[in-house]
């Protein structure tokens, strides 16, 4: 069957996508939409930098960059002329706990375009000068990142919080370990990893489920199973109540905070979801955003978001001040982080947020390339098919009794682990 040859019928909503199974044992969420002539597929296999092999942070990024750079008999260049002369958009990218792609193109160059998929996955080349070109590019990053103090908090962040941990690792790696990285430590990760058994999924726009079946197939179907992951042992941030200082001569201290969080899988994720949002996710309404702001200048941009990785979960902050009102700034921010265990958010508040996650969700869908992502995102965290359907209805569900349960769990004691890069005068 030719996957050029599509059919018209009516554009499907999200909330309803549907399984495909495959000859290859690939199963693809899919969601059909032909009202435009384009397909969008992501995909994400298990296993990200947290597989990096001792020493060597920075492999699975690496990895991710070279997959497109050529497959069996096609080089780079070619590989890369024959996505431009049909408008393909393929990409890869690696994270602690996946590595992941995009494929986006017309109905009519869909077989073209899977067939490289499919080249690029199972047979990529890894030829030494594409290596080389990689390696400087990411280690001319890393040089670059050198005087960067949002880089440099991060890092020192999740060093302090996972140390020992494969989290604890910058999965872009550092100039030393990027320098050790060889061509056997890229073909063991892609073993590894890229394999039909590891994979997840999900495919929007104008194809048909059995067109979409036989796509799995081509695309998929050449894969070996995947390898045996080393296991990444659960975790949470350390060393809550520390203040970390990362010297560096700048007017002004950059800084990064953490607590502990709840999963994406958990049942108090939706409440941790929305009682965040509260403190530091609104973006111009947050208790954080009003006080250290608003109120008081302290700062141009602060807020906190939840991180959810398959062997951790915290809640994750960020501003940057005056290094003479650093002191002030982290007071303010654990002052209202206490206020709200303690007193909780007001009945008019709690509506306002849980309005307004609800009403804004549907933006993250639409393009086809958004829902695609979406999709194989929920399949990656195993939240089911239906998630999108409920979603909406579990936030407006979210009372006062779960917002303490989940401030209990996440910012009882108020503790933070803290960094600053800067020079801070009252830290």
């Amino acid at each position: 069957m030719n996957l050029a040859e599509t059919d018209t019928r009516t554009a499907s909503s999200p909330t309803k996508a549907l399984p495909v199974p495959s000859a290859a044992g690939v199963e693809a969420w899919h969601v059909e939409s032909p009202v435009v002539p384009m397909i969008a597929l992501a995909f994400t296999f298990e296993g990200g930098a947290a597989q990096d092999p001792e020493g060597k942070a920075g492999c699975a990024q690496m990895l991710a960059r070279l997959l497109d750079e050529g497959a069996a008999d096609l080089t780079s260049d070619a590989f890369q002329e024959r996505l431009a002369a049909r408008a393909i958009e393929l990409s890869f990218h690696a994270g602690p706990d996946a590595i992941g792609g995009s494929l986006k193109m017309l109905v009519k160059h869909a077989d073209e375009a899977i067939d490289l998929l499919a080249l690029a996955l199972a047979k990529p080349r890894f030829d030494p000068d594409a290596i080389e070109r990689v390696r400087a590019q990411m280690m001319a990053g890393l040089r670059y990142q050198q005087n960067d103090p949002g880089v440099l908090a991060s890092r020192r962040f999740f060093r302090e919080g996972f140390v020992g941990h494969p989290y604890g690792r910058p999965s872009s790696g550092t100039i030393e370990s990027v320098a050790a990285i060889t061509r056997d430590d890229l073909l063991a990760m892609h073993a590894l990893i890229v394999g039909r058994s590891k994979v997840k999924v999900a495919a929007v726009g104008a194809i048909s489920a059995d067109q979409l079946s036989e796509g799995l197939n081509r695309a998929f179907g050449a894969l070996p199973e995947a390898g045996t992951l080393r296991a990444v042992p659960q975790t949470t941030v350390k060393d809550l109540g520390r203040r970390v200082l990362v010297d560096l001569d700048v007017p002004q201290s950059v800084i990064r905070f953490g607590l502990a969080g709840i999963p994406w899988r958990d049942p108090d994720f939706i409440p941790a979801y929305v009682l965040n949002h509260i403190l530091g996710g609104g973006a111009f309404t947050s208790r954080l955003f009003q006080e250290v702001r608003e109120k008081r200048g302290l700062a141009y941009s602060v807020g906190t978001s939840l991180v959810s990785h398959r062997a951790t979960a915290m809640i994750w902050g960020y501003t940057a001040t005056k290094n003479e009102r650093v002191g002030e700034a982290l007071s303010v921010i654990g002052d209202e982080i206490n206020r709200l265990v303690a007193d909780g958010p007001s009945d008019e508040e709690l509506q306002k947020a849980k309005d307004y996650l609800t009403g804004s969700y549907a933006l993250g869908f639409d393009t086809s390339t958004k829902i695609a992502h979406q999709l194989v995102q929920i399949a990656f965290e195993n939240l089911g098919m239906d998630y999108i359907a409920r979603r909406n209805d579990m936030v407006a569900g979210v009372t006062q009794a779960d917002i303490r349960r989940a401030a209990a769990r996440t910012y009882a004691d108020g503790k933070m682990l803290v960094v600053a890069a800067g020079r801070p005068t009252d830290f």
